[in-house]
């Protein structure tokens, strides 16, 4: 199986940005947990982030049924972006929709995901465990709450 995780605006600053939000885990930790996760279940995960909305359409259009499956984490792009939602239209395979706060408790801009119709999934307010959740997901060992 092969899995994509797209990251979008200010992810790479995880650690840095808000950490009594977003916790004090680096992104380049972050991300090899995240791989040597994926290689324990015989996953290849491959990660994307941009803080630039066009390159993360562009990679959506480029790599749009590439996949097995999707996970994304958009960023503030989640709660106006209808241009990324566009993109996730043509992926015709499972979306995991994650966001490491509690998005449902925070302002009211980020309770709204213009993507949810779209997703098979949203994990929330799980912190930066939410994206081996959604590998669970994958592999059929996580079940909804």
């Amino acid at each position: 199986m092969q899995l994509i995780i797209l990251n979008g605006p200010n992810i790479n600053m995880l650690g840095i940005r808000k950490p009594n939000i977003y916790g004090t885990e680096a992104y380049s930790n972050l991300n090899k947990r995240i791989k040597a996760y994926a290689k324990k279940k015989s996953i290849d995960v491959k990660i994307y982030q941009s803080n630039h909305e066009g390159k993360l359409i562009d990679f959506i259009q480029k790599n749009y049924n590439k996949y097995d499956g999707y996970i994304i984490n958009a960023g503030a792009y989640t709660h106006y972006s209808y241009a990324i939602k566009d993109a996730l239209e043509l992926i015709k395979k499972p979306i995991i929709e994650v966001h490491i706060s509690d998005t449902k408790n925070r302002e009211d801009f980020r309770k709204i995901s213009v993507f949810s119709d779209l997703v098979e999934k949203q994990i929330i307010g799980k912190g930066t465990d939410g994206y081996l959740l959604a590998i669970d997901y994958f592999v059929g060992g996580l079940k909804d709450d």
